[in-house]
């Protein structure tokens, strides 16, 4: 009878923690966490569409930011008016619901020795209750050989980067299908390979029109899946965050140093809402979090965007192949180099496609990220979190989140209802890293905001 009553007293154990939970929790019920339409979104990018596309971005010659702007045939020129073309046509098909875009400047520097417009091609699709609010794909639209002002030699770029460029109009074709509350920008930036020009030229132009930049997903190479080192593999991807805000100031700092917040950039965030975007919609598909700007010692089209203080990543292949970038196309010691089609995997080009395309729908239909999100609890036994109380009537609620200092990504949360703060009872502020995000009525959830500057996802004035 004794183990019996042992069990038996473990059984009342558990039922009366259970009851503990369950009177505890939010009035509230908690929203779903799973949005249908998604799974949907997740299959909908073509590889053959993609693989058009990259075919036509070749066949121009090469898309040098340097080469010719007046054929129809060769260069950037003929590259950009194409492109718009292809945005207004899937435009047209969605009833005119795309704003198409191309806007330049006239730039010099290291690589542009004398004055050269720099055009980026986008096409905008506003959304319909948040619309200043806006997440962004890019790709870029220019090409380069070994030598960067070799100008004239054919350099196809077929991965690096019209796999990026061909993945937001697939996005756009996928996307322009629904309608959201914040908008969705599909960009084609030039100059990368110059120097990072597209970016500038959009950022100011996002600056002139009063633009909230929730999210930049920079994709850089996402074609390829057989490495230089051999490996082949189609079912991972790298998602690069900075952890420090590049752009913080020396108050913002110093505010870090004591309080934490290396590990929770608005961008590092971003890139873990990626992560579990993919882990719930996708199948086949391993996201690697990649806590480093860019590649060791190299850099991408999101810095700019970081430099402004805007959340942004760079989404790439796992496996580069580096006889494939920035070369020359010849045959060496029977080895092949140049960035050709042959080298893109469309199918591999669609999964990362459809990553961004989940991504860019879930945070458009989500309500913004919280502001003005603040922590106290120092030398308490409780912590407390408190944040603005959003207008928007799509907010049905707040989700509370922490990890521990050592943990990578969040692993455990609730749902708190539509307040404005939360105590955490007998949780110590010292011991674990603490956050929130906005819940939307469909279920999608902004990404998780970081207490303070050092987190905020919009600039903190």
């Amino acid at each position: 009878m004794k183990p019996q009553l042992q069990l038996t007293k473990t059984a009342a154990s558990v039922f009366g923690l259970m009851s503990l939970i369950s009177f505890g929790a939010s009035a509230a019920p908690a929203p779903s966490q799973e949005d249908l339409r998604l799974y949907d979104i997740a299959t909908a990018p073509k590889a053959e569409r993609l693989h058009d596309d990259v075919a036509k971005l070749v066949s121009f010659g090469t898309r040098h930011t340097l080469s010719e702007t007046q054929s129809d045939s060769r260069g950037i020129g003929a590259a950009r008016r194409w492109i718009k073309d292809e945005f207004e046509r899937i435009s047209a098909d969605c009833g005119g619901c795309l704003e198409v875009v191309m806007v330049g400047e006239t730039v010099s520097g290291k690589r542009i020795p004398e004055p050269t417009e720099v055009v980026n091609v986008f096409a905008i699709q506003r959304g319909k209750t948040d619309p200043n609010r806006v997440v962004m794909m890019s790709g870029d639209i220019d090409s380069r050989v070994t030598d960067p002002m070799d100008f004239t030699s054919d350099s196809p770029g077929a991965n690096d980067n019209a796999s990026g460029v061909a993945g937001a109009l697939e996005a756009a074709r996928v996307l322009s299908q629904y309608q959201f509350n914040g908008t969705i920008v599909y960009a084609a930036l030039s100059g990368e390979e110059q120097g990072l020009y597209g970016g500038d030229v959009l950022i100011n132009y996002a600056n002139k029109h009063d633009w909230q930049v929730q999210a930049v997903l920079n994709n850089d190479m996402i074609g390829n899946i057989a490495g230089i080192n051999g490996v082949i593999n189609n079912s991972t991807v790298r998602v690069f965050s900075e952890g420090v805000r590049i752009a913080e100031t020396k108050e913002e700092a110093k505010e870090r140093y004591f309080s934490g917040g290396e590990n929770d950039s608005a961008s590092r965030n971003l890139a873990r809402n990626i992560k579990s975007l993919a882990d719930q919609y996708m199948t086949n598909l391993d996201v690697m979090l990649v806590y480093r700007l860019d590649r060791f010692g190299r850099g991408g089209h999101h810095l700019p965007f970081n430099k402004a203080g805007l959340p942004a990543v760079r989404v790439m292949e796992t496996n580069e192949h580096y006889d494939r970038q920035h070369q020359d196309l010849r045959t060496e010691n029977g080895i092949e180099y140049g960035d050709v089609i042959e080298g893109v995997d469309f199918d591999f080009n669609a999964k990362l496609t459809a990553l961004n395309a989940i991504s860019l729908a879930s945070m458009a239909w989500a309500p913004a990220p919280p502001t003005g999100v603040k922590i106290e609890g120092i030398m308490q036994p409780n912590t407390k979190i408190q944040w603005d109380a959003s207008k928007d009537k799509a907010v049905v609620g707040y989700r509370v989140y922490w990890r521990l200092t050592t943990e990578s990504e969040w692993t455990h949360s609730r749902f708190v209802g539509n307040v404005s703060e939360f105590i955490l009872k007998n949780m110590v502020i010292d011991n674990y890293l603490y956050g929130v995000a906005a819940v939307g009525k469909d279920g999608n959830t902004s990404p998780v905001v970081f207490p303070g500057a050092a987190g905020a996802f919009f600039k903190v004035i």
